[in-house]
């Protein structure tokens, strides 16, 4: 089942999944300090959260993403990256500059619109030539690739 999660719930559901893969857990206070904002701030999305049954929460306990959470956070990290390296691969633009405007484009497109992208930048990179697995959304190859550029 698809549902629109807000530009904030996505947000949230990202840092969660991140602080798990990075700390091994995800706890409020370490989500407020993640995004810079108020700990009420963060058991409010965690209430929300748990609705899309996304999240298993329970006051002061532990975070844990449930499957369909792990599901959504990683299609909104990987909408992020592809943007970002189509940002910085194809168009030039300044690595700082498309870290924000991917933050803000990858709440406005769809996923099959993130996989045109995706095919996009590997037919301009010529993917077949370099004997890997490329992936323009793994942080390792947007480096390969700038490396090869030069």
């Amino acid at each position: 089942m698809k549902f629109n999660m807000t530009a904030s719930q996505e947000e949230y559901l990202k840092a969660i999944y991140i602080l798990i893969l990075h700390k091994k857990e995800a706890r409020v206070t370490d989500i407020a300090e993640y995004l810079n904002v108020s700990k009420a701030s963060v058991n409010r999305a965690l209430k929300n959260l748990k609705e899309l049954e996304l999240v298993n929460y329970e006051t002061y306990g532990e975070i844990k993403l449930t499957e369909k959470g792990k599901e959504e956070a990683t299609n909104i990290i990987k909408k992020h990256n592809v943007l970002k390296a189509f940002l910085i691969q194809i168009l030039n633009v300044n690595t700082e500059i498309a870290e924000e405007e991917a933050k803000k484009m990858k709440h406005a497109i769809s996923e099959d619109t993130v996989n045109k992208f995706s095919d996009y930048i590997k037919s301009i990179i010529k993917v077949d030539e370099l004997k890997c697995n490329y992936s323009p959304e793994n942080e390792r190859c947007q480096n390969c690739i700038r490396i090869k550029k030069k």
